[in-house]
């Protein structure tokens, strides 16, 4: 009996420790171990679309996490989509930063990526990015390819009439 006890308290552990391993997995695959908050300020970016993007998407420098998305919101009177980014205290960035929605790999998660201009005054606490580039749809880059030909003139792959000769 007692080496059975012993077997089952082995294959205990060893499933204990195998839910351990994939739960550590999933964290480190959705980058939930990245930017745990701390002293941090907030800035806005809007966009005129932010694809797939979602609260607590990491935002990255150089493949750097540096913070994440705190709020996303539509302002009617803009048209468009503020997003609130909240950025890690040690990190400073010029005035003129842009903000870029990119996707991780063709089908992955959205995250922005900032790429700091060369003003010498920072970004603080409620400042704003003025300078965005929208999330690339995947439905809209089919859409125009297939509209217009492939072509790449926007004639919609249309041939001349041959008016001329």
């Amino acid at each position: 009996m007692n080496a059975s006890r012993a077997v089952e308290l082995a294959v205990g552990l060893f499933v204990v420790l195998g839910v351990v391993a994939i739960f550590f997995l999933a964290l480190r695959a959705t980058d939930m171990t990245g930017f745990q908050g701390g002293e941090s300020y907030q800035v806005e970016a809007y966009f005129d679309n932010i694809g797939g993007l979602t609260t607590g998407a990491p935002v990255r420098v150089a493949g750097v996490r540096v913070g994440s998305v705190e709020a996303i919101d539509y302002d009617p009177d803009a048209y468009q989509a503020r997003v609130t980014l909240q950025l890690a205290q040690e990190y400073e960035f010029p005035m003129d930063t842009t903000a870029s929605i990119y996707t991780e790999g063709l089908l992955g998660e959205n995250y922005v990526a900032l790429d700091p201009g060369g003003v010498p005054q920072s970004l603080g606490e409620g400042d704003r990015i003025t300078i965005t580039q929208s999330a690339m749809v995947l439905e809209e880059l089919v859409g125009e390819f297939l509209f217009d030909g492939g072509s790449g003139d926007g004639e919609s792959g249309k041939k001349d009439s041959g008016d001329s000769q």
